[in-house]
């Protein structure tokens, strides 16, 4: 067990390596990888499902204690990434496939990587907990509420279809999870220290399936999909945080919803890409899922070395960090 921590641990610390060296290779050689894409839904739930074991009642204390917070975390989350999506994909007139997909990238809730950025930024852990849960909880009404007002102008959007996907795919194995940690909590904790390997090949698979079923497309149109992706991610990190600034919150919490607001769970994303709008729509979010995982270490560097002035200490409980990294 202990060398199956010690290799998750390192499967998780170097995750954006992972996934570029994969997208990287399914690009140069797609055969091999083609015959995963009917797997992306199960490998998808199976990383919701890794969350779900790792969720206590404590995740959602915030919601309770301190909601002010959240509350602009959460809007920000829902309000800037779509409309900042929608205007990119507007201003660059985008095909229409990819046009949706930039959408709903920018629809779906954050990602749990960015817990970790949260944390190596010395930014607000349990508030950025908090987000992801309640974002991707939100995620079966919101998401596709948001698509069809915005992406219906490129795209037809059928919500009731996509609302019963995300249940099928997010919630219900968070869920399952949670009950699993309710009913078996000392084999839970026993193994929570793996689920970041099998998250990390999970979102591998699911990248190395879309990257190669759609190698082509890419060639073609890779750097539009990378400005257009590259210009969303950093609008989301500026804006996150300059929402923060100007409702007067504390830098910790700054940083905190800039980060959740810029890092999207693209695996959601291309799940829903490919069942609804075509592997085309699918690109921007696995773009995503290798640029967000190289801009959100390096903001987490950058802000680990500035100090954070706050009334109170900035202190996280050694069971909080395990929390974190396991996620």
């Amino acid at each position: 067990m202990k060398i199956l921590e010690a290799i998750s641990t390192f499967a998780g610390k170097y995750f954006a390596v992972w996934v570029i060296c994969t997208a990287v290779i399914a690009f140069m050689a797609p055969d091999p990888f083609l015959g995963f894409g009917k797997y992306i839904t199960i490998l998808l739930g199976i990383v919701m499902f890794g969350m779900g074991l790792t969720l206590k009642a404590v995740d959602f204390k915030l919601v309770i204690t301190n909601p002010v917070p959240v509350l602009i975390g959460v809007c920000a989350q829902f309000v800037i990434m779509p409309l900042i999506a929608f205007l990119i994909a507007y201003l660059m007139k985008l095909p229409a496939e990819l046009a949706a997909g930039l959408v709903l990238l920018g629809s779906v809730p954050g990602g749990t990587a960015s817990n970790v950025m949260v944390y190596l930024a010395k930014g607000n852990v349990p508030l950025s907990i908090t987000m992801t849960s309640i974002t991707t909880l939100l995620a079966p009404i919101a998401t596709p509420s948001i698509l069809l007002l915005l992406a219906g102008k490129w795209m037809p959007v059928d919500p009731m279809a996509m609302f019963i996907s995300i249940i099928q795919v997010i919630i219900l194995p968070i869920i399952l999870g949670i009950v699993i940690r309710k009913i078996l909590p000392r084999v839970v904790e026993k193994s929570i220290s793996v689920v970041p390997l099998i998250s990390v090949l999970a979102i591998m698979i699911i990248v190395s399936a879309v990257v190669a079923g759609n190698a082509a497309s890419l060639a073609k149109a890779g750097f539009l999909i990378f400005m257009a992706v590259m210009m969303h991610n950093a609008a989301g990190l500026l804006l996150g945080y300059l929402t923060a600034l100007v409702l007067r919150l504390d830098e910790n919490t700054r940083r905190a919803i800039s980060i959740e607001v810029g890092m999207q769970n693209s695996g959601l994303g291309v799940a829903l890409a490919t069942a609804h709008f075509g592997p085309l729509a699918a690109l921007p979010s696995v773009v995503a899922a290798v640029w967000h995982n190289i801009t959100g270490p390096i903001l987490a560097t950058y802000w680990s070395k500035k100090p954070v002035n706050r009334e109170e200490p900035l202190s996280l409980q050694k069971n909080e960090d395990n929390q974190i990294f396991n996620k």
